[in-house]
């Protein structure tokens, strides 16, 4: 079995960052933080103009956060540290002065949904269905939710977020503008990606830069949010209803 990994490689200006679980890339405290951390290293540099997010596997782009981890959280301490970690990795998105693309190849789960949400592009196959599967275990999307909507709108999220045991399409996602395009196969999604990505290399890395503020105005707040949000979820994963709910994944 291949073991949890984030990997980088740059080539010609851009940037690759690939991250990978055995477990359909649920991803622990410790990939997410090393997912942060990798992302706001290629912000940094200046051989980078443009950054490729993606995962390894073939039909789940990202599960969400580890079960194993969750269902071990005992205290509320526990229960933020756990919930901070997409939040860290959302911020550093924000943060990141180039674009960010995204390839997501298949289906997307909870915080892979803030992640997908989290992208300045984001391109996907027709398998890349998407869910919010928080409420369903007694807890909801918080940390992810203020990036999901800023992509949805409340409507598209509240939505997805209600009805948490149901695969929204591709396509839908596509319509609600979470994804900018749709295509049959991994092999025509990495073709595509590819060739966006060396586009925007010929862009003014400074107008990038301007222009990333710009999109994303409004969020200067994430830092505190993000966090308050997962001191929420680590508060409610403790309850005895979720406690209840997890019983079944053990």
């Amino acid at each position: 079995m291949t073991k949890p990994y984030v990997k980088k490689d740059i080539q010609d200006k851009i940037a690759t960052i690939e991250f990978f679980h055995p477990a359909h890339n649920s991803l622990p405290s410790d990939i997410l933080a090393k997912l942060a951390e990798t992302i706001t290293e290629v912000g940094k540099d200046d051989d980078v103009l443009v950054v490729i997010l993606k995962s390894g596997g073939e039909r789940t782009f990202c599960a969400g956060a580890s079960f194993k981890e969750l269902i071990s959280i005992e205290d509320e301490k526990t229960g933020k540290q756990f919930f901070s970690g997409f939040a860290n990795v959302i911020n550093a998105m924000r943060k990141c002065p180039k674009f960010i693309i995204g390839r997501v190849q298949g289906k997307t789960v909870g915080g892979g949904v803030g992640l997908a949400s989290s992208m300045d592009y984001c391109m996907a196959t027709k398998y890349a269905a998407i869910k919010l599967s928080e409420l369903n275990l007694g807890i909801g999307p918080f940390v992810v939710g203020p990036a999901v909507e800023r992509k949805l709108g409340v409507n598209g999220m509240s939505q997805i977020a209600i009805d948490a045991n149901t695969f929204y399409s591709a396509e839908w996602a596509k319509d609600k503008g979470l994804f900018a395009n749709v295509y049959e196969s991994t092999e025509e999604l990495d073709i595509a990606v590819s060739e966006f990505a060396k586009n925007l290399c010929e862009y003014n890395p400074e107008a990038v830069k301007h222009m990333k503020q710009m999109f994303w105005r409004g969020t200067e707040d994430w830092d505190e949010l993000l966090i308050e949000r997962a001191k929420i979820s680590g508060k409610l994963v403790l309850s005895s209803f979720t406690k209840e709910k997890l019983k079944r994944f053990k």
